[in-house]
């Protein structure tokens, strides 16, 4: 029998987020000892990109304030470990566990799941490039990433985006897939929505997403029985709000928020799922989460076609997946149609065991005992 790895999940990262939990049940499933010492700074704040009022941001970094300096010294008397892993949001955490961990001999791991320049100041545009937030974030991440031993991504496209960006060693980059919680994501039954299709989009409303190209298709199929539910709020809100207003789609519905445990009524009840259309290129280097469980509900799924996507389905997608070229809504509307008169799926077990939170944590395990010559 192998020797056990020994892994402490450390920092103030987002137990909210599925990419945690994934990883940690993912490593406990692979036989990996992990222990956790943590504080969630971001309780309540969904958007980290939206700490937007005084009283938030005074309220995170006060928090934070407090808790760093308890959690580093629980960390100075914790039980030794062969990696510290700091997860998303991890780039805060990594460097000021890193002397500590150096001293330890322990090898710090950062989930980059997000890559905060290009996320804040490139394609959310929140501040403009070369002013003083943006070099101070760029600075921060560049520092993470190339100090820490090991560098998490969820793609490949997104190792190459820090490898060119940041000049991370490629030799530290690691890929793990954000994955599923496949207990709350399985096939079901099909609701009978009778002669009435139903495409469901659900997911912040950020660049990334191109909504607006939901929103037009919608407009064209507006005389069709095909009706559009989107789920979901944030930082362009007000933009699609307007833009709904203006093109007057009567078959589209929008919710602003479904508890995370009903996401899977809602998939359930859709006859077509969407992924993402955004055309930037953070676009074409993102899997995201919504992918992941909608394969692993078995639906339909219309998506941006995209160098990170080819990762999870390769040059010949499975029956069920329709890939288009990113903010066409004429390509949507039409894959639409197409989709709902084939609505069976053909996602194979591969597929489904590679996205297992089960295969993710055993892949991760074996790459990070090579990492320590085990």
């Amino acid at each position: 029998m192998g020797r056990t790895l020994k892994v402490l999940l450390w920092g103030t990262y987002d137990t909210g987020k599925p990419r945690i939990r994934i990883l940690r049940k993912g490593l406990r499933e692979a036989g990996v000892n992990v222990d956790e010492l943590h504080f969630h700074v971001w309780r309540g704040i969904e958007d980290k990109s939206q700490v937007s009022s005084v009283w938030s941001a005074f309220r995170l970094i006060g928090t934070a304030a407090i808790w760093y300096p308890i959690l580093l010294f629980r960390y100075v008397f914790s039980a030794r470990h062969d990696f510290v892993v700091c997860g998303y949001f991890a780039y805060l955490d990594s460097l000021l566990i890193w002397p500590l961990a150096k001293l330890r001999r322990e090898k710090v791991v950062v989930d980059a799941f997000l890559p905060i320049f290009n996320t804040v100041v490139e394609d959310r545009k929140l501040f403009k490039v070369g002013s003083l937030p943006s070099r101070l974030i760029h600075w921060l991440e560049k520092i993470s990433l190339r100090s820490a031993d090991v560098v998490l991504v969820d793609t490949d496209a997104h190792g190459r985006y820090y490898a060119d960006t940041f000049l991370v060693d490629p030799r530290k980059i690691v890929r793990a897939f954000v994955g599923v919680e496949s207990e709350n994501f399985s096939p079901k039954d099909a609701v009978d929505s009778g002669p009435i299709a139903t495409v469901l989009f659900y997911g912040q409303f950020i660049p990334l997403h191109g909504i607006e190209t939901i929103v037009e298709a919608a407009r064209l199929l507006s005389d069709t029985a095909i009706n559009f539910r989107i789920v979901g709020t944030g930082q362009e809100a007000s933009k699609i709000r307007d833009m709904i207003a203006e093109r007057n789609p009567g078959n589209l519905d929008w919710t602003e928020w479904v508890e995370y445990e009903k996401l899977q009524i809602e998939i359930e009840k859709a006859t077509v799922c969407l992924g993402i259309f955004g055309t930037s290129d953070k676009s074409g280097r993102v899997i995201p989460n919504k992918v992941f469980q909608i394969v692993s509900a078995g639906k339909p799924l219309i998506t941006r076609d995209s160098p990170a996507i080819r990762e999870l389905f390769g040059d010949n997608p499975p029956r069920g997946v329709t890939l288009i070229e990113a903010g066409k809504p004429q390509a949507l509307a039409q894959a639409i149609v197409q989709a709902i008169g084939a609505t069976d799926t053909g996602y194979s077990d591969r597929i489904i065991a590679e996205i297992a939170p089960s295969k993710i944590g055993q892949r991760l395990r074996d790459d990070l005992l090579q990492r320590i010559g085990v």
